[in-house]
C-alpha cells in the first residue's frame, strides 16, 4: 500500500477549529505558555488577518505555522518589544512567522521544516523582503539552520523562551536550496504541495511577466500556437510594427539573419540623435534596457553603494542592485491609498540621505502612474550634487508630448534617462533600446559595449521605427481607447480597476476573497495569461493582477474569462 503523501496548503476556515484546539493543546496544557481554559481553544485578534499553512496526512491535519503580514499592520512580537528599540521591526516588507506546531506524535521528522519552508515560499510570492520569528529556545537549532539568525534578544512568555530570529527572504530561499536544494528536491514527489507558488523555484533570476510565451514549448516546437493564446502578462504592443519595419524584414529576412551587424552601431545612434534632437556623444543603445541597465549598474555600483528605489517599481532593478551587485536598497514606498502617485515632498526628504544612485521609473510600471517632467526636473535640480539618478522612460510615449527628459539628461552631470523601443515601438522580440546622459558617463559606458551587441535586425527596425512617428502615435491614441473599453468590461461591484496611463490596467481584488494567483492560474488554464503582482511587493497585499492591453477581440475574451472565474471563485459547484 501505497505511503499517505504529507499534504502542505493553505488554511481555510473549516481547518481553524483544530487549529485553535492544537494551540491549546501545546501552549497552554504542554508549554504553560497560556492559562488553559474550559472551551480548549486558543486564537488571538491576529487571527483575523494572519495566514496559516497546514500539514496533513490524509484527512489528519499533524501541523501548522502562521504567517502574518505587513498589511496587517501588527504583528504578535509587538505584545513583548517596541518596534523604536529594534529597527528590523521598523523595515518595509517584513512579514512574521509565528506558532509553528506540529502535533505530538508527528514530531521528529521533517513536518517542522517543510511548514517553515512552505512559509517562506507563502512569504516570498507575495513580495516579503524580510522574515521575523519568535523561535523557542529548545527549536533554536532548527531555525538556524534555515538561514535564520537569532538578535539575540530573548522574550519571556509564561514558562516559555523565545529568541528573536530576523533573516532577509531572498538570502533565506538561496540558503536553503543551497543546503537543502537536493533533499527538497528528493521529497517533493511525496509531497502534496497546493500553496500558489512552486515547491521549488523555477529560476534565481528576477520573476518577469511573460509566462505566455511557454505556452509555445520550450524549445518553441509549437509557434503556431501563439494566436490561441492571449499575453496579457507582458506588456508587448498589441499592434504591428511600422510598415517601414515590416517590409524590411519581410523582404530581406535570410540576408539579415545571415549578415553581421556594423561592429558599432553608429547609424542607429546618429538616427536616434536627429530624431531626438540630441547630440550624438549623449546617446548609447543596446539590446533592451535590461542589457543597458546590466551595464550600467555593474560599473557604477558595488556592495557598499546606497541606492534608492521606488516600491512597487520594475523588478528589474532591485534584482540587479540586491542580487547580482549585491548593494542593499532603501525603498520609498508608493501607497495604494495615494493612488500610487509619488509624495514629492516626502521624496525629497528621502533624497537628502545621499544616496549613490536612485532609480525612478516615469510612468512607473506596475502602478501606470506618471510623474509630470516639470515636477520631477525640479526635484532632480534640488537633489544632492553628487546622487546619480536614473530615470526609466519606456512607457513614456503614453504620457504625451513634453514628458521626456531626454534633452535635459544631455546637459547634466548625473541624469541618465534610458528609454526602451521594445513596448512603444513593437520591437520587443528585437531588443533595441538606448540612454542619454552626460557625455563622459555615455562615453564610459560606450567603452563597456561589446562588438556586434544590437543585431542587425533590430538597428534595422529601429531605425524604420523612427522614421514613421504617425504611425505609432495613432495606435498610441487606439491603445488608450481599448484600455479605457476594457476597463469598463472588468468593473464590477466587488473589484476595483485602475487605468494607467499606458498600455496595460490593475484589477485589486476585495480583502478576504481569492488571492490574485489563484484568479491569474485559474485564467491560465484558459489560455489567459495576467501578471500576479504579488511577488514585486506586499504593497499590494496579493491581491492585485496588472492586465495588459490587448486588440478588441483579445480583450473581450480577457474581461469574459475573469468575469467568469471570478464568479466561479465566488459561487463554487
Amino acid at each position: 500500500m501505497a505511503t499517505e503523501k504529507l499534504e502542505l496548503r493553505l488554511g481555510t476556515p473549516a481547518d481553524r477549529d483544530w487549529i485553535y484546539r492544537l494551540r491549546h493543546e501545546v501552549y497552554a496544557r504542554e508549554l504553560g505558555q497560556h492559562t488553559p481554559n474550559e472551551a480548549e481553544r486558543l486564537s488571538d485578534e491576529l487571527d483575523e488577518t494572519n495566514v496559516y499553512i497546514v500539514a496533513a496526512h490524509g484527512e489528519q491535519p499533524i501541523g501548522f505555522v502562521s504567517v502574518t503580514p505587513p498589511w496587517s499592520e501588527r504583528y504578535s512580537i509587538d505584545k513583548y518589544l517596541r518596534r523604536e528599540d529594534h529597527p528590523i521591526l521598523n523595515e518595509d516588507g517584513l512579514f512574521e512567522i509565528r506558532i509553528l506546531t506540529v502535533a505530538p506524535d508527528n514530531r521528529g521528522a521533517m513536518t517542522g521544516k517543510l511548514l517553515m519552508y512552505a512559509a517562506l515560499r507563502w512569504v516570498m510570492a507575495h513580495g516579503g523582503r524580510t522574515l521575523i520569528a519568535l523561535g523557542r529556545a529548545e527549536l533554536l537549532p532548527m531555525y538556524l539552520s534555515l538561514g535564520m539568525t537569532s538578535t539575540g534578544t530573548a522574550v519571556h512568555a509564561g514558562a516559555v523562551t523565545f529568541e528573536l530570529l530576523t533573516g532577509p527572504v531572498a538570502d533565506l530561499t538561496d540558503q536553503t536550496l543551497r543546503d537543502h536544494g537536493p533533499v527538497l528536491r528528493g521529497v517533493e514527489p511525496e509531497i502534496s504541495w497546493t500553496l500558489e507558488t512552486p515547491f521549488i523555484p523555477v529560476t534565481t533570476a528576477c520573476d518577469h511577466g511573460g509566462r505566455s510565451i511557454g505556452a509555445l514549448g520550450r524549445r518553441f516546437d509549437t509557434l503556431e500556437t501563439h494566436a490561441d493564446v492571449v499575453p496579457a502578462d507582458v506588456l508587448d504592443a498589441w499592434f504591428p510594427p511600422a510598415p517601414g519595419v515590416i517590409e524590411a524584414l519581410d523582404t530581406h529576412g535570410h540576408w539579415l539573419a545571415r549578415t553581421s551587424p556594423p561592429a558599432q552601431p553608429d547609424g542607429l545612434i546618429e538616427e536616434l540623435a536627429g530624431r531626438r534632437d540630441l547630440p550624438a556623444e549623449a546617446v548609447a543603445v543596446g539590446a533592451g534596457s535590461s542589457d543597458l541597465i546590466f551595464r550600467a549598474f555593474r560599473g557604477w555600483l558595488n556592495p557598499s553603494s546606497r541606492v534608492l528605489l521606488i516600491d512597487p517599481s520594475y523588478g528589474e532593478y532591485a534584482h540587479v542592485v540586491e542580487r547580482v551587485i549585491g548593494c542593499r536598497a532603501d525603498r520609498f514606498t508608493l501607497r495604494r491609498a495615494d493612488g500610487w502617485r509619488i509624495d514629492l515632498t516626502r521624496f525629497q526628504e528621502a533624497l537628502a540621505e545621499g544616496y549613490d544612485l536612485v532609480v525612478i521609473v516615469n510612468p512607473n510600471n506596475p502602478t501606470g502612474v506618471p510623474l509630470d517632467a516639470r515636477d520631477l526636473r525640479e526635484v532632480l535640480e534640488n537633489a544632492p550634487a553628487k546622487t546619480r539618478f536614473w530615470i526609466d522612460e519606456a512607457y513614456n510615449g503614453y504620457a504625451g508630448p513634453g514628458q521626456t527628459l531626454e534633452q535635459y539628461a544631455a546637459t547634466t552631470h548625473n541624469t541618465i534617462v534610458c528609454s526602451s523601443m521594445s513596448k512603444m515601438y513593437a520591437l520587443s522580440g528585437l531588443r533595441a533600446a538606448y540612454l542619454t546622459g552626460p557625455q563622459p558617463i555615455v562615453t564610459e559606458l560606450r567603452r563597456w559595449t561589446p562588438p556586434w551587441g544590437l543585431s542587425l535586425p533590430a538597428q534595422i527596425a529601429a531605425v524604420h521605427a523612427l522614421r514613421d512617428p504617425a504611425h505609432y502615435a495613432h495606435h498610441w491614441a487606439q491603445t488608450r481607447t481599448l484600455r479605457a473599453e476594457l476597463a469598463q468590461a472588468l468593473t464590477t461591484e466587488d473589484v476595483y480597476i485602475q487605468e494607467s496611463v499606458a498600455n496595460f490596467l490593475l484589477l485589486t481584488l476585495p480583502s478576504g476573497g481569492p488571492s490574485a494567483a489563484r484568479v491569474v492560474g485559474e485564467c491560465r488554464s484558459q489560455g489567459v495569461f495576467l501578471r500576479d503582482l504579488s511577488p514585486l511587493s506586499p504593497a499590494f497585499e496579493g491581491r492585485t493582477i496588472r492586465i495588459a492591453v490587448r486588440d478588441a477581440a483579445a480583450n473581450t475574451r480577457i474581461a469574459t474569462t475573469v468575469t467568469e472565474t471570478l464568479r466561479d471563485l465566488r459561487n463554487p459547484v
